[in-house]
């Protein structure tokens, strides 16, 4: 264990709760750390359920295309806890979270704070100090009460998709959810959003009135779809043939089309439409339906392809389920594992019919990992057990002659582990 990590354990025992969405803790420390969170490159602020991380990709992939340096925070990490936190283009290093860590932690002095809420402030610290561009900051959970809304004056806000998740937080249906999202947008702030349903989509836009912002809608304001050669985006501003995004699957063309629009809204000169077909063309993000080529990969015949895509919910279910028919010219297997406490049937409903065969998997060392027997009873016992992933690899390539592809999904925790026995390193 390393020193970061050491502290990062100890400073557990500050508070009783992991997560407890109030500003007023993170508020004084950032004060006893003499406010770096007002002192930060340009900030866009992004929200939502599903593709947050995404579309952050897609916002720090354009920025480098146009010779900018890209500050990111994002949650949760993979692999490395160095993910949360990219500095300037590059994760940060040990040295530089340690020591950001311990300042910290002897500013706050034992006073009651989350684990969350003091490594957002860790991170705001370095952003003060690193000199960047642009800051991409994504929110952790919800967004009214997420420790990063504690940033007063962004150049602009994204929503992403809204979905079921994290109902024990932020409410029991997608309207107090959606509102809890909106928490980020501020007084005449422009903001962007993509595919919303009906009943989310009235809440940003009753909240975009109220704050007197202008809020791109995807449909309304902004368009982005599918031509022979890759994507065409339209805004009052004119059109733009862009290559396909190097994310794949249907539902980024959303995501990157929510980064182009934030982005416009805020219309930096440095943002140029050559820049924004390069940042498409080359962002990455690791885990939203990667394919991966190492040790896990091995344990496959030679022609068959396996994929990895951190999706959990309802809403990344449905959008795994639309790229599932574009893979049709093979047989295709999933293999799930899940986190405790998510709702297992409402992920797994459209994907069952679109699989030839589905895997139940809990692997070692993956956090609050749910029971093989409950995923295979979510499923209505269409799964059968792995019960690792390396065991159902090998059964699936046993049981079928023919090449074919496998998904590894259900959880970002799973995805973390199978990175790790994948030997997939992230930079």
């Amino acid at each position: 264990m390393g020193r970061a990590d050491a502290i990062i354990e100890r400073l557990h025992g500050l508070y009783p709760r992991v997560i407890d969405l109030k500003l007023e803790r993170l508020q004084r420390l950032l004060a006893d750390l003499g406010n770096p969170e007002r002192h930060l490159p340009p900030v866009i602020h992004v929200a939502g359920t599903n593709g947050k991380g995404s579309t952050c990709a897609f916002l720090r992939a354009i920025a480098e295309a146009a010779g900018q340096r890209v500050h990111v925070y994002s949650s949760p990490h993979l692999v490395r806890f160095n993910e949360r936190i990219r500095l300037a283009g590059a994760l940060v290093t040990d040295a530089e979270l340690e020591t950001a860590l311990e300042e910290v932690e002897r500013r706050n002095a034992g006073q009651p704070i989350t684990v969350f809420e003091v490594i957002t402030g860790a991170a705001f610290l370095l952003f003060s100090r690193v000199p960047a561009d642009l800051l991409v900051l994504e929110t952790g959970l919800g967004g009214r009460f997420d420790a990063t809304n504690v940033v007063d004056h962004p150049v602009a806000c994204a929503i992403t998709s809204i979905s079921m998740d994290h109902m024990e937080f932020l409410g029991k249906d997608i309207a107090a959810i959606a509102g809890e999202k909106a928490g980020i947008l501020k007084p005449g702030v422009p903001a962007a959003t993509g595919n919303q349903r009906p009943e989310a989509q009235m809440v940003l836009e009753e909240a975009a009135e109220r704050l007197n912002l202008t809020l791109a809608v995807r449909g309304q304001d902004w368009t982005i779809h599918s031509t022979d050669i890759g994507l065409r985006y339209t805004d009052p501003g004119g059109s733009m043939e862009l290559p396909h995004p190097s994310l794949p699957g249907p539902h980024q063309a959303d995501n990157a089309g929510i980064a182009i629009a934030a982005l416009r809204s805020w219309d930096p000169p440095w943002l140029t439409e050559p820049a924004i077909a390069a940042g498409l063309a080359t962002a990455t993000w690791p885990a939203r339906l990667q394919r991966l080529h190492g040790d896990l990969a091995a344990l496959l015949p030679p022609g068959w392809e396996l994929w990895l895509d951190g999706g959990h919910n309802a809403g990344a279910g449905e959008a795994l389920a639309a790229q599932l028919p574009l893979w049709r010219d093979r047989p295709c297997h999933i293999v799930v594992g899940m986190k405790q406490g998510k709702e297992s049937d409402r992920f797994l409903a459209p994907l069952l019919p679109l699989a030839d065969t589905v895997w139940a998997v809990a692997e070692p060392g993956q956090h609050l990992a749910k029971p093989v027997k409950e995923i295979i009873g979510a499923s209505g016992g269409k799964a059968r057990p792995g019960p690792t992933v390396a065991e159902a690899l090998r059964a699936v390539a046993a049981a079928n002659s023919l090449p074919g592809r496998v998904l590894i999904c259900g959880s970002l925790y799973l995805a973390g582990e199978v990175l790790k026995a994948d030997g997939t390193a992230i930079v």
